[in-house]
């Protein structure tokens, strides 16, 4: 995966999502063009970096052809080569609105990432809500992490509380964090953080609403 360019790893997952209910007919690049936006030599570049065994399958009759590209086929070459061919453990930290709406987040159901746990400092918050997985209280987080060899951890924990928590995650062997709490996180390089910021998402639309004008 390491010679795929970061901005092409976004472009193949978001594409990868478009094939998996893209149906049985085969795709030009001119069809993903107009799916995504994206030119053909661009979407034809990043193909390119599966691999020609990689994408044997999914291009049988070359990279121009009119025959185009099996979705299917195309999803699982995309999905092997961004390494995600093999199932995830992940938890939820915080279970407020947010971390508790997502542990019934339905289509985590569809994908390669398994629900293995939910912590929160409120106890009784543990005890009464449902979920698929199992809750615990907060101080047991880094036995049951390591116990279930879970990997990834969405953090919902309030702004004030999120480097402590992400430093006893970090600890406990978690090597992903999906960070919703509006702070930047000091954690070591080779753990891997995306920030979801709601507000810089709503700032972000906005400025793509006004250059569209």
């Amino acid at each position: 995966m390491d010679q795929i360019s970061p901005p092409a790893r976004g472009r193949l997952l978001y594409l990868m999502r478009i094939l998996e209910s893209a149906g049985d007919e085969p795709l030009t690049s001119a069809q993903i063009e107009g799916l995504t936006g994206w030119s053909s030599n661009t979407i034809r570049k990043d193909i390119s970096c599966l691999g020609g065994d990689a994408m044997g399958s999914a291009h049988g009759h070359g990279m121009g052809s009119c025959n185009g590209y099996a979705p299917a086929a195309l999803a699982s070459a995309i999905r092997k080569a961004l390494e995600l061919d093999r199932r995830r453990k992940f938890c939820v930290v915080g279970l407020g609105r947010l971390g508790s709406a997502y542990l019934n987040f339905r289509n985590f159901e569809l994908g390669e990432f398994d629900l293995a746990a939910g912590f929160d400092t409120n106890v009784n918050r543990v005890e009464i809500l449902n979920s698929p997985a199992p809750l615990y209280p907060a101080y047991k987080m880094a036995e049951v992490i390591t116990r279930f060899g879970i990997e990834m951890a969405l953090l919902c924990v309030p702004a004030e509380a999120a480097q402590t928590v992400a430093e006893k995650l970090v600890t406990a062997g978690i090597r992903g964090i999906l960070n919703f709490a509006p702070v930047a996180l000091k954690v070591p390089p080779a753990i891997a953080v995306r920030n979801v910021f709601v507000a810089d998402e709503l700032r972000s639309l906005a400025i793509n609403m006004q250059s569209s004008i």
